[in-house]
């Protein structure tokens, strides 16, 4: 699945909030957004279609009800996903050795991904 700047954009908003969010929650929460407040029953109908998110209610506003959405996946999960949907896919190990090269990667973040590959491994 690939989203489209403006559908990240929205997903940012709903990644970031912990409760499900309206169209108008996110019209009110969009603050660098490039989409126009018009057009996001379109890209919340897209984001639908992809199984980007779903929808987790209602909720009213004034004298009428809306649908609120939520991220089926995480942030992580989704960056996760678009790294292996491009037609050249990189090589697993290669990935981890350009990730671990990066000069963000802490102490405490190699300690985890110790742990988690440690846990992976009495899996296999």
């Amino acid at each position: 699945m690939e989203l489209t700047k403006s559908e990240l954009e929205i997903m940012d908003v709903l990644w970031d909030s912990p409760v499900p969010l309206s169209r108008a929650d996110l019209l009110e929460h969009g603050e660098e957004k490039t989409w126009k407040d018009s057009s996001v029953h379109i890209l919340l109908n897209g984001l639908l279609q992809k199984g980007a998110i779903m929808e987790a209610g209602f909720v009213r506003r004034s004298k009428t009800y809306g649908r609120t959405f939520e991220p089926v996946l995480n942030r992580e999960e989704y960056y996760a996903t678009t790294i292996f949907c491009h037609r050249h896919k990189p090589e697993l190990v290669g990935l981890f050795v350009a990730l671990l090269r990066r000069p963000e990667l802490t102490e405490d973040d190699l300690i985890q991904l110790e742990q988690l590959v440690q846990q992976r491994r009495q899996k296999l």
